[in-house]
């Protein structure tokens, strides 16, 4: 073969190459763009099972173990939380993802704060208060007291999650539907 066969050969490849690659970035992006568009979402947060998860619209209001997506308000707080890294980047306000929490009460239930949580007197498994987060910086508890009208009070049940323990009752009017597993895993 000829300098000029072997040069023309390795333009052709690289040219494939790179078409072969633009397509499967044109491909991925409208993967998800139609992901995000349609109402599905990945979660890479231990708070729930990691994976892809589906927004199925809620068409009432929120009830206790209703498992939701919601938006946190943008509040001081929750720019703190980011900042803390507590929140992933995402298309709710202040530019964070959608969280996943279940709801443990509602409007008018008292949910109590201590050592763990209680609500309406009744202890929530698996939510007893940590002192500090994983870097060793201190969490301060949210105040006890009744869930007002329009508000949800959120849990997980892993250790570290970031729920109303620490930021309260969050505004129903946040809240983007229920969250439906599509293909996760519990790592």
């Amino acid at each position: 073969m000829t300098g000029a066969a072997i040069t023309g050969s390795m333009t052709m490849q690289r040219r494939r190459a790179t078409a072969v690659l633009s397509m499967t970035a044109v491909a991925a992006i409208l993967l998800v763009v139609t992901a995000v568009t349609g109402g599905y979402r990945f979660n890479l947060t231990p708070s729930e099972p990691l994976g892809l998860w589906r927004i199925i619209p809620l068409h009432r209001p929120a009830a206790v173990d209703d498992l939701l997506f919601i938006c946190p308000p943008e509040t001081a707080a929750m720019r703190e939380a980011r900042a803390r890294g507590y929140f992933r980047s995402g298309s709710c306000p202040g530019g964070v993802a959608p969280l996943i929490k279940t709801v443990i009460a509602v409007a008018g239930q008292h949910a109590e704060i201590g050592v763990s949580v209680s609500v309406d007197g009744r202890e929530v498994s698996s939510s007893r208060l940590a002192q500090r987060d994983g870097m060793g910086r201190p969490l301060a508890p949210s105040m006890s007291g009744a869930v007002p009208p329009g508000y949800v009070f959120l849990h997980s049940a892993f250790p570290g999650s970031y729920d109303s323990r620490y930021f309260g009752p969050l505004p129903a009017s946040g809240i983007l539907g229920l969250a439906q597993e599509v293909f996760t895993y519990v790592p």
